[in-house]
């Protein structure tokens, strides 16, 4: 089973208390609360690291003109003061994987043809990016534009011809399926379609491919993310179907626009969390600026990306959701920080406390 099969089956068995998305965000919940110590981590390596940036800056002038020696000395301040700088990277690296895996899962033809027209409050369909072209999923017609590819599902029904003695077979293993099935001649809507599959595409011995008969296969169009289930005749050695067509016209989907614009507010309240948290550490007044002005770019950048690059709903969902788990996260946190913090400065105030005593008793 690859991982995305499994992301598919996680997000189902969560999806039991009200849908798909309530699935995501459940998902959502449960990978940041795995990585709520590395949370912890991170924002304890980003209050060190404001509350030693002044004596750091000190160290780049003083050897700004030795390269080699300041970077030494730097060194030699992080193992002093047992810092990482890098520490504060680890649950972005973490979560990389995650986001890349979910979305390959939304837009996977399993996630399409099981659930990709699931609803979630203001949110039509879960596999809607910005600009689609919506289709019918198995309705025996193709709604397509001129220029688009399709690709098969990871498995096969397959049938053998009556006198091989063969009994038919499910979930015959497709090889390649972004590259299994091709149209034949030009694609033109409101024309049927012909589609081929190559015998040599299906995970099976030459015995059994030379006894094929037919063959049923569900059919992505990559660009409208329709599913249609189609039967293929074995003719001159390949697998041909046709299916009839309809033309249809990229929409733009509000719904998706409203969630990339909760993303972004969400996202500014997640830096503004931030930022309060190192509202009492002093910070070099460019830095400060430098990260303020940063904070108001990046919502806008990642934004504009995603405006641009086709992101489902769902995984704009699920970035919505941690930021708000983030916001949360950052608060508790906070409090836990600034409780250890002020636990010790009542213990040094204790123990210098201690040490006046028995210098006024000597």
């Amino acid at each position: 089973m690859d991982f995305i099969t499994l992301t598919i089956k996680v997000l189902k068995m969560l999806s039991f208390v009200g849908g798909y998305g309530i699935g995501i965000i459940l998902l959502t919940i449960i990978v940041r609360a795995a990585m709520w110590p590395l949370g912890v981590s991170q924002q304890r390596s980003m209050r060190t690291m404001q509350m030693l940036q002044p004596k750091m800056k000190a160290i780049q002038e003083r050897y700004k003109s030795n390269p080699q020696v300041m970077q030494q000395k730097m060194m030699e301040f992080y193992k002093e003061h047992k810092f990482n700088p890098m520490a504060g990277c680890f649950p972005l690296l973490i979560q990389m994987p995650i986001f890349i895996l979910l979305y390959s899962s939304l837009m996977s033809p399993q996630f399409i043809s099981m659930a990709g027209d699931s609803q979630f409050l203001f949110v039509k369909r879960l596999d809607a990016t910005m600009k689609t072209s919506a289709g019918i999923s198995n309705d025996g017609v193709f709604g397509v534009s001129k220029y688009d590819t399709f690709m098969t599902g990871k498995s096969a029904k397959v049938y053998f011809k009556a006198d091989s003695g063969l009994e038919p077979l499910d979930n015959v293993k497709i090889e390649k399926p972004n590259k299994a099935v091709e149209v034949q001649g030009t694609l033109l809507p409101g024309e049927p379609a012909d589609f081929k599959i190559s015998l040599d595409s299906l995970n099976l011995k030459f015995s059994q491919l030379d006894q094929i008969e037919k063959a049923e296969v569900a059919v992505t169009d990559i660009n409208t993310k329709e599913v249609e289930n189609m039967t293929f005749e074995r003719k001159d050695g390949l697998l041909i179907s046709t299916i009839p067509t309809k033309e249809v016209k990229p929409a733009f989907h509000w719904d998706v626009f409203a969630l990339l614009i909760l993303f972004m507010i969400t996202m500014v309240m997640s830096q503004k969390a931030m930022m309060a948290m190192n509202k009492n550490v002093n910070q070099d007044p460019a830095q400060a600026a430098m990260q303020k002005s940063m904070n108001t770019f990046m919502p806008l950048m990642l934004g504009f990306t995603f405006f641009i690059i086709p992101i489902p709903a769902g995984v704009l969902l699920y970035l919505v959701a941690s930021n708000c788990f983030q916001v949360v996260q950052t608060v508790i946190i906070n409090k836990q920080l600034e409780l250890e913090d002020a636990q010790k400065e009542n213990k040094v105030s204790d123990i210098d406390l201690a040490n006046a005593k028995q210098i006024q008793e000597k």
